[in-house]
C-alpha cells in the first residue's frame, strides 16, 4: 500500500476535519487534541470504501464494527460533515482508487445483511409494503425505548427549548388536531399511522379516529393501545395499505410521515386519493421530510435508502406544494418544524443510548449501530439546511368555493 491506513482516511474526510485517526497499521492523523476520533479496526474498512466511497462505504463500516468511534458520534459528525453529508469527489476518488483497489480485490465484503433489497415494482403495493417492514416491523420494545411511552415516530413540535420529548410530541398532535379543527364527532382518516398516536390523539376529543399502516407490528401494538385506553368506540386502526380504505366523506385526513414513502411519480394520485376521501370542506394535513430545494438528485442518502428507509424519496416543498394544489386542495397554510427535527433526534437519541445494552440485546449490535448512526447524523442534517420538515394544510372547497376557513387561523376562533 502506497500510503497508510491513516493517510487515507484523511484523503476521504478531508485535511480540516477536527477529528484524529488511528488505524490498525499504527499511523495515526488529525489533531491530537480533538474531542473525538475514528480507529479503523480492519483493512475490510478500507475495502468498504473502495467499494462505496462516502457515506454509504463508511456506514457499512461503521455498522459491522470495522470503524469505532472514540468520544460523542454526533460530534464526529460534525466535524465529519462534508463528507458525510456531500460524499467524496470523483476526483478525490480516482486518487484513492489505485490505493484502495488491490485492498478489495483481497477482501471482497459483501454488503452487510441489514441492507434492505425490497424486490418488485418500485411502489407497487407488494414493494412497499416490504420497505415498511424492513423499518418498522424491527421490535415494538426497541421502539419503546427509543420513541419514548409516546410511540411517535415522527418530528415533534417543542412549546419551549426545555420541553421533554414527550411534551413535544403532545403538542405536535395538538398543532396537528387544531390545524383540522377536529370536533367531538367528526371523522378523521390517518393515513400511515404508525403506532397510532394521531388516532389516540383524536379519539380522546371524541373524534371518530382511523389509522392504517403497512407494519403489522405497529397495527397489533396500536390496537392494544387502543383496548388499554378503552377508545374501542373511537379509535381502530387496521394493517392495510392506505389505498384500500373503502370509507369515504371523511372531514379531515392526516399524513403525518408517508409522503416520504410515496415516490414523486405517484405524488399526485395520493393527493387525489385523499382529495376524493373527504368530504366538501374538509381538510388535509401532510407532514412531512423535503429537500431544502429543487435539486436533480431524487433518492435519499444512500446510507438511509440502504439501512434505514428503503425507496424514500424526498422533495422540495414547492413541488408538494404545487401537487397538492393539482390534486385539487386549496394551500391555507404552510410552516417549516426544520429546527424541531432536531431536536426530537436529539432526544431519540439520548433514549437509545440509556437503554443502549437493552437495544442491542433486542435488535442485535448492527442495527443499534443503524440507529445511532441514523438519528446523528439526520440531526445534522436538520440543522445545517440539508433537510426540512413541512406541514401544508389544504382544504377542499364546497359549493361556490365554500372553505369553510376562519378569515384567519385554523378554528372559528381566528387565531393563528
Amino acid at each position: 500500500m502506497s500510503m497508510r491506513v491513516a493517510e487515507v482516511f484523511g484523503h476521504v474526510i478531508g485535511a480540516d476535519a477536527a477529528i484524529r485517526l488511528i488505524a490498525y497499521d499504527g499511523s495515526k492523523s488529525g489533531p491530537d487534541d480533538a474531542e473525538v476520533a475514528l480507529r479503523i479496526e480492519s483493512p475490510r474498512a478500507l475495502a468498504r470504501l473502495a467499494s462505496a466511497p462516502g457515506t454509504l462505504g463508511l456506514a457499512r463500516a461503521y455498522v459491522t464494527g470495522e470503524i469505532e468511534v472514540e468520544g460523542d458520534l454526533y460530534a464526529a459528525l460534525s466535524a465529519l460533515s462534508d463528507v458525510t453529508l456531500h460524499g467524496v469527489s470523483k476526483a478525490d476518488f480516482a486518487k484513492l482508487l489505485a490505493t484502495l483497489g488491490p485492498v478489495w480485490l483481497k477482501y471482497r465484503p459483501a454488503p452487510p445483511e441489514l441492507e434492505a433489497r425490497p424486490r418488485g415494482r418500485l411502489h407497487s403495493k407488494f414493494r412497499d409494503s416490504q420497505a415498511i417492514s424492513h423499518h418498522y416491523d424491527v421490535s415494538n420494545r426497541f421502539y419503546e425505548w427509543v420513541l419514548g411511552p409516546s410511540m411517535t415516530y415522527t418530528c415533534a413540535a417543542y412549546p419551549r427549548p426545555d420541553a421533554t420529548l414527550e411534551e413535544a410530541q403532545e403538542t405536535k398532535y395538538d398543532l396537528v388536531a387544531r390545524k383540522l379543527a377536529l370536533e367531538p364527532g367528526m371523522r378523521l382518516l390517518d393515513v400511515g399511522c404508525g403506532w397510532g398516536g394521531m388516532v389516540r390523539h383524536a379519539a380522546r376529543m371524541g373524534v371518530q379516529a382511523l389509522g392504517v399502516t403497512l407494519s403489522r407490528e405497529q397495527a397489533s401494538w396500536a390496537q392494544e393501545a387502543i383496548r388499554c385506553e378503552g377508545l374501542q368506540e373511537l379509535a381502530e386502526v387496521r394493517h392495510l395499505d392506505y389505498r384500500d380504505v373503502p370509507e369515504t366523506g371523511f372531514d379531515a385526513v392526516s399524513s403525518i410521515g408517508l409522503t416520504e414513502h410515496i415516490g414523486r411519480k405517484q405524488l399526485g394520485s395520493y393527493f387525489r386519493f385523499l382529495y376524493g376521501k373527504l368530504r366538501p370542506e374538509g381538510r388535509l394535513l401532510n407532514h412531512c421530510i423535503t429537500q431544502p430545494r429543487t435539486v436533480n438528485k431524487r433518492k435519499v442518502d444512500p446510507f438511509i435508502g440502504r439501512y434505514v428507509f428503503p425507496d424514500g424519496q424526498l422533495e422540495s416543498p414547492g413541488l408538494l406544494m404545487t401537487e397538492m394544489n393539482d390534486a385539487g386542495f386549496e394551500i391555507r397554510h404552510e410552516e417549516n418544524l426544520r429546527e424541531h427535527y432536531a431536536l426530537t433526534l436529539r432526544d431519540w437519541g439520548t433514549n437509545l443510548e440509556e437503554h443502549w445494552a437493552e437495544a442491542v440485546a433486542e435488535v442485535g449490535v448492527g442495527r443499534a449501530r443503524v440507529w445511532r448512526l441514523y438519528m446523528a447524523a439526520c440531526r445534522l442534517g436538520f440543522e445545517l439546511d440539508n433537510i426540512q420538515l413541512h406541514q401544508m394544510l389544504g382544504v377542499k372547497l364546497g359549493e361556490h368555493g365554500a372553505s369553510g376557513m376562519p378569515l384567519r387561523g385554523w378554528r372559528a376562533e381566528g387565531v393563528w
